[in-house]
């Protein structure tokens, strides 16, 4: 076990933007791509991954103060502390499960996949920290290793179904035929956001507005211009933090300065994204082909990060829009102990792909995410004290003065808590969820077009 856990952390700790270059050459190479080609593909996912990374830095690094210096300017005191993915993904990979998650993940979708259960070939190893976080929790409670991947693999198994169904209208949003995302936090919020979009529907007026990137530019020429909702969005939020604070000379600078910051925001992620996909088309291309040559034609999706989606304009101008949603939410709502700020940049991730549910409409996006923000806060506090767990189980250094923590991410995830509740009566809980997991994917089976129309995609627009 050490050993395998040895090797297995040696390559995570490469990092994202370094293992991923190496797997995607491999796999590219292994597909029939040429080396160069292949070289080229692993280079640029690096490159890309660098650009997010720092596009990510920046907006962590300009948004985190001024959503701390709302908390402290409307006196937001709640005792549970949001840590953010990087801290989550730490204590994943730190756990005695994560060496065995990621060979158990591989081999169950390389089953699922020659059984034809599923249609994604999930190359996103990196992402398997989320699956790793929810088996490690699910351990936590019932000192179990083994029912710990059990649940860490029902959780992947989820994942693969989640990113089939709404791979068409993934691929028809961003332009990139093949690929699904079964990202483990992403796909998480589809069903709340299938579901909240179908309500919007039945709702007369609002149904029929029109608010996708290419609407609001028409309507409003450069003022619907990304660049420039980025910069509103980013002067509001400023202002909401600094406005009156201090001297007018130091605080409206700051706005100026993170106004312009959330602007640029905007602009770069798409291009940095845009870097990524020019990476990862290659060996999509590349798998497609070798895949469907010996598999008589049958459709294959690679599963890639939903960090190519997020740098759809939607994505973005939704993620900021909910970072005072979300403070809002955590102060008002009754009984929430869970102080939203760690993972308040990792919101773009939760978006992403609620995004081609509602056809990239910001409105229908930011009150679907609002809707589903509202039971992710409150899965927050029910599995702050399993997080908690795991964190001290390997030595997490806790932030000054927090004795629970929490992430909006993974901490607040349906997927990740429906396995903590149902670890308190393991292998009936796990039995309802793998009966429950069947029959959706029997009935999307049964009538895919519908299911995947109702996920966004539009049959009639090529």
């Amino acid at each position: 076990m050490e050993a395998i856990q040895s090797f297995v952390q040696f390559f995570l700790n490469l990092g994202a933007s370094v293992f991923l270059p190496i797997l995607i050459f491999i796999l590219a190479v292994s597909f029939g791509a040429k080396v160069g080609k292949s070289l080229r593909a692993g280079l640029m996912v690096g490159v890309g991954f660098v650009g997010i990374n720092l596009i990510i830095g920046l907006l962590m690094g300009n948004l985190g103060p001024a959503a701390q210096a709302m908390v402290e300017r409307f006196g937001i005191e709640l005792s549970i502390i949001d840590v953010g993915w990087p801290a989550s993904a730490a204590i994943a990979f730190a756990s005695e499960l994560a060496a065995l998650v990621i060979p158990a993940g591989i081999l169950l979708n390389l089953l699922l996949l020659s059984v034809r259960v599923t249609k994604t070939i999930n190359i996103d190893i990196w992402n398997f920290w989320h699956f790793a976080f929810a088996g490690a929790m699910v351990q936590a409670v019932t000192g179990n290793i083994w029912y710990g991947l059990i649940s860490a693999m029902l959780f992947a198994a989820m994942a693969l179904f989640l990113a089939d169904w709404t791979a068409p209208a993934t691929q028809q949003l961003l332009g990139i035929p093949g690929i699904s995302l079964p990202h483990g936090l992403s796909t998480s919020f589809v069903p709340f956001a299938v579901v909240t979009n179908k309500v919007i529907d039945y709702i007369p007026g609002l149904n029929k507005i029109e608010a996708d990137p290419e609407a609001i530019k028409e309507k409003f020429g450069v003022f619907g211009e990304p660049v420039f909702i980025g910069g509103v969005i980013g002067l509001v939020i400023a202002a909401l933090g600094y406005a009156g604070t201090s001297t007018f000379d130091v605080w409206f600078p700051q706005v100026l300065q993170l106004g312009i910051t959330m602007a640029a925001v905007m602009v770069l992620m798409p291009r940095m994204v845009s870097l990524l996909m020019e990476g990862l088309i290659p060996l999509s291309e590349a798998a497609r082909e070798f895949l469907q040559k010996r598999a008589n034609g049958r459709e294959i999706y690679i599963g890639l990060d939903s960090a190519i989606a997020i740098g759809h304009p939607t994505a973005i101008a939704t993620s900021l829009v909910m970072v005072p949603i979300t403070l809002l939410l955590a102060v008002i709502l009754p009984g929430n102990r869970v102080l939203p700020f760690g993972d308040l940049a990792t919101i773009p991730f939760m978006v992403a792909m609620m995004v081609p549910i509602v056809r990239g409409n910001v409105v229908r996006a930011i009150i679907t995410s609002t809707v589903v923000m509202i039971p992710t806060l409150y899965i927050m506090n029910a599995l702050a004290e399993a997080q908690t767990t795991v964190a001290r189980s390997v030595g997490f250094a806790f932030p000054e003065g927090a004795t629970t923590i929490t992430s909006l991410g993974d901490g607040g995830t349906f997927l990740a808590g429906m396995f903590v509740w149902a670890a308190n009566n393991f292998w009936v809980g796990n039995a309802i969820i793998l009966v429950v997991l069947v029959v959706l994917w029997f009935l999307y089976r049964k009538n895919s077009a519908a299911w995947e129309k109702a996920a966004g995609y539009d049959p009639d627009k090529k």
